[in-house]
């Protein structure tokens, strides 16, 4: 059976790098695809964007190739948001639709009032950012205490923070792929913004919960890639699909 190309999204203020480390750890028929975003990794000479929408249709034409070949997309928290873009703009572009968006660690696009309010549609100081990523838990103190490594996160977070700030949900009609969302039960995401991931697909819908916090994904990283595997594999051997609305 042919590999499946994962298209994973990073969060925000980090590199493609933070999926580099599972293509140790998964089979060989799943071909890990981090998406590095601009400004950052290999891309840290090009302007960071701030408007998701022109941001997914840049994506989705460099995407283009990988998506003409069985694929899945998989986000985590801003990456979520972005990979769900991704997923239209590829389809507007004539490529098949994924084999499954997984979602993780974030609110539906529907519900981004509940979850981000108006907090991040304007820059914020240095100090909030800061501020946040000590509420995320997921960055180390002598991290944080770091201001040279501090001088090249923050503008990447900034921009990042107002992609979703500054996000306005479009009706479209549903996606014609499944889609799996997991979440930390201790994050800030509930289980209803969670779960208004299913109003975005018109095939299976599956909501997994982990222990943990936003990070759940790395805190319980073995789990996290069992379920992967798992879904991914189900979806290659019988894909649900539906007709275009």
């Amino acid at each position: 059976m042919n590999a499946l190309n994962l298209l994973c999204v990073p969060y925000s203020g980090a590199s493609a790098m933070v999926y580099s480390r599972w293509r140790r750890k998964l089979p060989a028929w799943l071909q890990v695809r981090p998406v590095e975003l601009p400004g950052r990794g290999a891309r840290l000479a090009e302007p960071l964007q701030t408007d998701m929408q022109a941001l997914a249709r840049q994506l989705a034409a460099e995407q283009r190739a990988q998506a003409m070949a069985p694929y899945a997309l998989l986000g985590h928290s801003l990456g979520a948001l972005l990979a769900f873009e991704l997923a239209h703009e590829l389809q507007a572009l004539g490529c098949p639709p994924p084999l499954a968006l997984l979602a993780c660690g974030t609110a539906a696009p529907t519900r981004r009032e509940d979850y981000d309010g108006n907090n991040w549609r304007a820059p914020k100081s240095d100090e909030a950012l800061k501020q946040e990523l000590r509420e995320l838990n997921g960055t180390p103190p002598e991290v944080l205490e770091n201001a040279e490594l501090m001088s090249l996160t923050l503008p990447v977070l900034r921009a990042d923070f107002l992609l979703c700030g500054r996000y306005s949900y479009r009706q479209r009609p549903a996606l014609q792929c499944p889609v799996h969302v997991l979440g930390g039960d201790q994050d800030r995401a509930d289980h209803a913004q969670l779960q208004a991931w299913s109003k975005e697909t018109c095939a299976e819908f599956s909501l997994q919960m982990f222990p943990g916090g936003h990070f759940f994904i790395h805190e319980h990283e073995d789990r996290v890639l069992q379920t992967l595997v798992d879904t991914l594999q189900a979806a290659r051997l019988a894909a649900p699909r539906c007709l275009p609305v």
